[in-house]
């Protein structure tokens, strides 16, 4: 008689089940403590509101988007700011952030670095003063 192996295939999916179920565990963990800390920590928040639906249509981000759970981090993040005292502001997708200079409000269409009011700043510096304006 011909062994059989599938009890060693069942085996093997209940242990890739099993670390599938971990990482989600995991993750799921890494995301509660991070808002929680930021809730905590900070008095006011600023995020962007991200069209995650255009993200996923490209093949190349689509698996990191998918994996990060970005609506998730709002969702908590609202909750725990309201639960905590903090001021969470959601900042619209279209808003140039990264193009506006923090100290006087001009718009530049320079990507790299900003030049007004005789400031070199980074556009990601910029891009988290700017909202708060």
């Amino acid at each position: 008689m011909k062994p059989s192996f599938r009890s060693n295939w069942k085996k093997a999916q209940l242990r890739i089940a099993q670390l599938h179920n971990r990482i989600a565990d995991i993750r799921t963990d890494t995301l509660h403590k991070l808002t929680t800390y930021l809730a905590k920590n900070h008095s006011q928040i600023v995020i962007e509101d991200l069209n995650v639906s255009g993200m996923m249509a490209n093949h190349k981000l689509a698996k990191a988007v998918a994996d990060m759970g970005f609506y998730e981090f709002r969702r908590q993040l609202e909750y725990k700011c309201q639960l905590y005292g903090s001021k969470l502001t959601i900042v619209d997708r279209w808003f140039p952030s990264s193009k506006t200079c923090s100290r006087c409000g001009t718009e530049s269409r320079v990507s790299v670095v900003i030049r007004a009011c005789n400031q070199i700043a980074n556009t990601a510096i910029l891009a988290a003063i700017a909202p708060q304006r």
